[in-house]
């Protein structure tokens, strides 16, 4: 590999002056000649049959152009597959509108086109539709009794996956004879992943290109382009997804919606561009959600806090439908496979399940599954600590992996990480600021301070392989990258990856500049266009810089291969003896021997016939990284203090602490961002953050003043401390970094506010933890 000279820095990013400055563009920033706009007539019954739709009167509200339903534009269905028997998946259609039935409140009917966006809202007041209500399921325990009423017929019992991954042979034996067993029950809340940008799209028909272009905020375009394709029944050249600058997605926007398919059918029957921008309301109630769980799950412990084995039942509330292209299979199976993460467990039995019920469907959210297996498995060894009289830090140290590779009874191989070395580093940092002194002297005042930790791993580099093991019919992995330059000298740089937040065109262009001793303000990247990019799966799992940043920088090596022959024809000598440095090849024996890229440039393009024959003209290359491992992973361990106030039950986080370690950081900043926010996402998720249903199926939270959401004011300083240990699965020595603060903060979080509740002999093992639970809970140690 190449000597890093900015690969590792902490470079300024370069879509800040565009971003900060109010020069970005988003979907909604768009404006075309004859723009319509959209809203979608919503289903106001969780469960129903629709009796009528009427939209004449609509269609006489003032600027109202056209208002459709699904018989109007015929579209097909979005159906997400997996290839496992019936007895494993049952796969269900989600009907681009509503036409017979619906399944949640919310759940769009209708599509309204006019002039402008008022005009919209008022023809959506004027639609009438009639429901044949049916009794809503929406709870777990409502959806697996006996009898219940069907989402969907054809899912008996409400299950759409039901899968037992592993069984280890004797392991109820195990449990029989150990000497510790101990048990969890947790339940997380439904959560909304809030992008800072709601969801989007401008649609319209380019006659010149033969082409429906789709302007859309997704963090999967080509995904988007092959549903448009097939629901519209045209073929995938005759449709084109662009994606702008767009604010956040956290896994949210990495599944195909309903309402940008509609909307470019309005906008291919009209022939004229059509706008849709998703409100706050719906955004909250309506769109996808995430992280509704339940986890049963028991571990066996030797006397020596050892673990001896993990039994775990997952039941995944997945909403009314399955999300494409992951299906309802993305959280159950994630649980079940990762979940012994960082520690040696030799006997593992898991069962996992995704239920349908008459909610919004769910889509992956940052972390998927991990930040609640993770907190569950985190609260067995707390209670497995304080069953065997061990400091919970001393029985992860037993248990966590320190021989590497190690193959794991999930039949995952680890490769190697610094599980140890982040635990004890972590909590050497919180002794080293006095919080066990602090800790202590609170308890003297009356006062509840507690301190917990996660230790955890994220893994990310999922290639092919990885997601051919969930038996997907779509099988994302590998990305596809070109390196191209000009006859200035300048790069241009694809990548199937799509930034919404993670800063790529500066980290692809550090990566781009190292390998070809390029200035980086020399090196643009293009993303997020189905006709510039040969393919892509976009951006989730943490696969941006791993897998996306792997092609790129293969690419860039061809193009400087490419670079180092033309010079080296030049100069009568071997392409290995020619450097390429501060944007030049040089001979490596002869100081004067320099041919700028400028100079190769009008070579390969200008002169070709200079060329050596068996030289193409033109300086482009392309290249593909895929990961043919079981990936990589990043690991890392939280430590949080936190005091519970006696009169309000509020969690105050005094303290936070994060070792992560993720590889060769290609620029620190960047990954302390996404630290950052991460923990911020999952401090909602332990504290804040949760849909409820009531039993008509109507959603508590659709606004904020109901959905709370933490401010500046509860997310605390975050102290961070890198480790480095290189992947050797990746082509820069990275491992993904998007995900880790999510997954360990709930986990961190949960363990110190029960640190704090010991006195009372309380536990708590739900998420969120509100004020009324922690005040319920020092009302009865003051009681008592």
């Amino acid at each position: 590999m190449k000597e890093r000279t900015l690969v590792g820095r902490s470079v300024a990013r370069r879509e800040d002056p565009r971003l900060l400055s109010g020069r970005g563009r988003f979907v909604d920033d768009i404006a075309l000649p004859g723009m319509l706009h959209a809203q979608f007539v919503r289903s106001t019954v969780a469960r129903g049959e629709i009796a009528s739709i009427d939209l004449s009167a609509v269609r006489r509200v003032p600027g109202v152009v056209a208002a459709f339903t699904a018989e109007d534009l015929e579209l097909g269905d979005i159906t997400a597959q997996l290839g496992r028997p019936r007895s494993e998946y049952v796969p269900t259609a989600m009907p681009v509108l509503a036409r017979d039935k619906v399944r949640y409140v919310g759940e769009p009917v209708a599509i309204v086109v006019a002039r402008d966006a008022y005009a919209a809202e008022d023809g959506l007041e004027a639609a009438k539709v009639s429901y044949t209500t049916l009794p809503p399921v929406t709870s777990e325990e409502a959806a697996l009794a006996p009898g219940a009423p069907l989402v969907h017929d054809e899912a008996a019992r409400n299950t759409l996956v039901d899968v037992s991954l592993f069984a280890t042979d004797g392991i109820d034996e195990i449990f029989a004879s150990a000497p510790c067993v101990v048990h969890v029950d947790s339940r997380t809340g439904r959560q909304n992943a809030l992008p800072l940008e709601t969801r989007g799209v401008v649609a319209h028909w380019d006659d010149r290109e033969e082409q429906l272009v789709l302007q859309t905020c997704t963090q999967v375009p080509h995904q988007v382009r092959t549903v448009a394709s097939r629901s519209l029944r045209l073929d995938e050249r005759a449709v084109r997804v662009v994606v702008p600058d767009m604010g956040g997605g956290f896994g949210q926007k990495c599944v195909v919606g309903r309402e940008e398919i509609a909307a470019a059918a309005a906008a291919l029957r009209l022939r004229r561009p059509v706008k849709w921008i998703e409100d706050r309301k719906d955004a909250l109630s309506a769109s996808f959600l995430a992280r509704e769980q339940h986890y049963q799950v028991r571990a066996a412990f030797g006397t020596d806090g050892r673990i001896l084995g993990l039994d775990a039942d997952v039941v995944c509330d997945m909403g009314a439908y399955s999300c494409y292209p992951f299906t309802a299979g993305i959280e159950p199976l994630m649980a079940s496979a990762e979940m012994p993460g960082v520690y040696k467990v030799p006997a593992y039995r898991v069962r996992g399940r995704a239920i349908t019920t008459n909610k919004a469907p769910t889509a992956p959210y940052r972390g998927v599954s991990r930040p609640q297996y993770v907190m569950v498995v985190e609260r067995l060894f707390e209670r497995a600590a304080r069953e065997l009289g061990l400091d919970p830090v001393e029985i992860r140290r037993r248990n966590v992996i320190t021989d590497f590779p190690y193959t794991g009874v999930n039949l995952i191989t680890y490769d190697p990480g610094s599980y140890l070395e982040s635990l004890n580093l972590c909590e050497r940092l919180v002794q080293d600021e006095g919080w066990y002194e602090k800790q202590a002297a609170a308890a003297a005042e009356g006062r509840y301070l507690g301190i917990g930790y996660a230790c955890f791993s994220e893994r990310t580099g999922y290639g092919s392989t990885a997601f051919a093991q969930r038996k997907m019919q779509v099988v994302p992995g590998f990305d596809i990258s070109e390196v191209r330059m000009d006859t200035s000298g300048a790069v241009t740089v694809t990548t199937g990856t799509m930034s919404h937040g993670q800063s790529h065109e500066t980290t692809m262009a550090q990566i781009v500049a190292d390998e070809l001793g390029l200035d980086i303000g020399k090196v643009r990247l293009h993303q997020g266009d189905t006709d510039r990019i040969t393919y892509g799966w976009g951006t989730f799992a943490s696969r941006s810089i791993t897998v996306g940043g792997s092609a790129v920088r293969l690419a860039a090596a061809k193009l400087g291969d490419k670079l180092r022959a033309i010079a080296a024809a030049r100069w009568g000598i071997d392409a290995d003896e020619v450097e390429l440095t501060d944007g030049a090849a040089r001979r490596r024996d002869d100081t004067s021997g320099v041919l700028t890229y400028e100079d190769i440039a009008d070579i390969a393009y200008l002169r070709a016939h200079l060329l050596p024959k068996d030289i193409e003209p033109g300086l482009a290359a392309t290249a593909t990284f895929d990961v043919f491992t079981d990936g990589t992973f990043s690991n890392a361990t939280h430590g949080v203090v936190v005091e519970l106030h006696q009169g309000t039950g509020q969690v105050e986080i005094l303290r936070y602490v994060c070792v992560e370690d993720c590889g060769v950081a290609i620029n620190p900043q960047v990954v302390e961002g996404q630290c950052r926010g991460g923990i911020a996402q999952g401090i909602a998720g332990a504290l804040f953050e949760q849909v409820t249903y009531d039993d008509q199926g109507e959603p508590s939270a659709t606004s904020f003043m109901d959905y709370k959401v933490p401010t500046a004011h509860e997310i605390p300083d975050v102290l961070i401390h890198h480790l480095e240990t290189p992947s050797a699965f990746t082509e820069t020595g990275a491992k993904g970094a998007g995900e880790g603060g999510t997954i360990g903060a709930p986990a961190a979080v949960l363990n110190a506010v029960n640190d704090a509740l010991r006195p009372t002999g309380v536990e708590l093992d739900h998420t969120p933890v509100t004020p009324e639970t922690v005040h319920r809970a020092l009302s009865l140690e003051a009681a008592s």
